[in-house]
């Protein structure tokens, strides 16, 4: 069992809180601006700046960002990094019941949640998500402070730079190429590369003026 501290405290924290209970994670509280009261039994420690006490209390801690990513900012990364600059660990989280298979490489601070397909080859960076019963497929290469949204399909041999959102139910078909900075809407489907930063919706995908 192992400490940690989650940055955070709206409902990506809650489903985060919930899988490091099932790995054995003693939570010792979240981070907000807002007193949201407990999160499954986990306390509000108070806002970001309660991070230095935190880990003066708890040496050994780490800290998981629980913000989660509907955009293409940079926050869940620069949350990451601010926690890692104050001495935190930032470990990967993979659910008990998520699959990661052989030869995949996974970034600092990335989430694996439950029902998760990651295939051989595959490279993920640091802090990801990969959320609920989401496929990413053998030999993907994805940047960094990507999130593969409920149910999306990331097929084989595609790559797909940081800061992207790939929308719940969203499709990126084989061997395709995806710039950094693009959110592709819920159930889009995407057939040929995107080298513009911007917002893609529909089957085909069009990108949004």
């Amino acid at each position: 069992m192992a400490d940690v501290v989650v940055i955070g405290g709206g409902g990506h924290a809650k489903v985060l809180i919930a899988v490091l209970h099932k790995l054995g994670w003693d939570v010792v509280g979240y981070t907000d601006r807002d007193d949201r009261g407990a999160i499954l039994g986990a306390a509000r420690l108070g806002g970001d700046d309660a991070l230095t006490a935190a880990l003066t209390r708890h040496p050994d801690c780490a800290a998981l960002v629980g913000v989660g990513k509907i955009d293409a900012s940079s926050l869940r990364l620069r949350l990451q990094r601010d926690a890692a600059a104050l001495g935190f660990e930032t470990p990967v989280v993979i659910s008990p019941h998520a699959l990661v298979n052989e030869d995949v490489r996974l970034g600092p601070g990335t989430m694996v949640f439950d029902g998760v397909v990651v295939n051989s080859g595959s490279a993920i960076g640091a802090a990801c998500i990969l959320n609920t019963n989401a496929t990413v497929e053998h030999d993907c290469v994805l940047g960094d402070d990507v999130h593969v949204a409920p149910g999306a399909t990331v097929s084989g041999g595609t790559r797909i730079g940081d800061h992207c959102m790939v929308g719940a139910g969203a499709i990126v078909i084989q061997g395709v190429s995806i710039c950094a900075g693009c959110v592709l809407g819920a159930g889009a489907v995407v057939i040929a590369d995107i080298s513009e930063p911007g917002v893609y919706v529909g089957s085909p995908v069009r990108r949004l003026p």
